[in-house]
């Protein structure tokens, strides 16, 4: 009876052992990707976490929103200070002036030398606008597209100007504008803090420091032939009034003759 016993609990626990195997096989095995690597975690929003590139920061584009690509996109416009950009728009402004006006006084010029001037000023200042044309793109400062109001008036000032006034008017001007233009370059030829705007400012110096030696000097030729042409016209009448006095001294001559004859 003992034995018998004993053979029962052995298969007993044999197949208790057996039930208990049979059951951890019988678990699922956690799934994988394709990959055999985990499958993507999910945030406690519910939508898959960023994914990071090796370095562990985000995957290219993930980061920069559009405000942070427009900033860096106008950089080139926020570099330059307000002195600069008022100083190239308005050498802008300046620059298309002088070729206008110039071109006016090709026509309208009586002096040889203030047309030889004039054809200088559209030639130079010609070349001049398009390397500043050059440099405001560069730095993003968008130059107006036409002379301003002050400039409009005096070009329609000098072409309503009379042809013996003409020349006088255009070069009186001429010195004024270059006078100014030489001084505003010198300042930023020196202290623009912007090394393309200073740059710019010391080559086309030398030019307008010329141009303004070429309008005072056709400035005074002007003067001296406007006085030699008053002192010719004042000599002209001085003349025909002398002649009028002989002719009445002939006359009176004329009556004295005529009375002792008649005595």
């Amino acid at each position: 009876m003992a034995q018998q016993f004993l053979k029962k609990s052995a298969l007993a626990a044999a197949l208790v052992s057996l039930g208990v195997g049979m059951s951890v096989l019988a678990q699922p095995t956690p799934s994988t990707s394709p990959g055999s690597g985990p499958t993507p975690s999910k945030s406690t929003s519910g939508g898959p976490t960023p994914s990071t590139s090796k370095s562990g920061g985000p995957t290219p584009g993930s980061g920069m929103s559009s405000s942070d690509s427009s900033k860096s996109g106008s950089s080139k416009s926020g570099s330059l200070e307000s002195g600069e950009r008022k100083f190239i728009e308005s050498a802008a402004h300046d620059g298309m002036a002088e070729v206008q006006l110039g071109q006016i006084a090709q026509q309208k010029a009586q002096s040889p030398q203030v047309k030889e001037f004039a054809g200088r000023m559209v030639t130079d200042h010609g070349k001049a606008n398009d390397e500043l044309k050059t440099l405001a793109s560069n730095k993003g400062v968008q130059l107006p597209t036409d002379t301003d109001k002050s400039h409009k008036s005096k070009a329609d000032k000098l072409n309503k100007a009379s042809a013996d006034k003409f020349d006088k008017d255009y070069m009186d001007d001429m010195v004024k504008e270059h006078k100014k233009d030489v001084k505003e370059f010198e300042k930023q030829a020196k202290n623009a803090k912007d090394a393309d705007v200073r740059a710019f400012a010391a080559k086309t110096l030398p030019v307008l420091q010329d141009h303004l030696k070429m309008a005072q000097a056709a400035q005074q030729s002007v003067k001296s032939s406007g006085k030699s042409a008053s002192a010719g016209s004042s000599g002209a009448s001085g003349s025909s009034g002398m002649g009028g006095s002989s002719s009445g001294a002939s006359g009176s001559s004329g009556s004295s003759s005529k009375a002792g004859s008649s005595k």
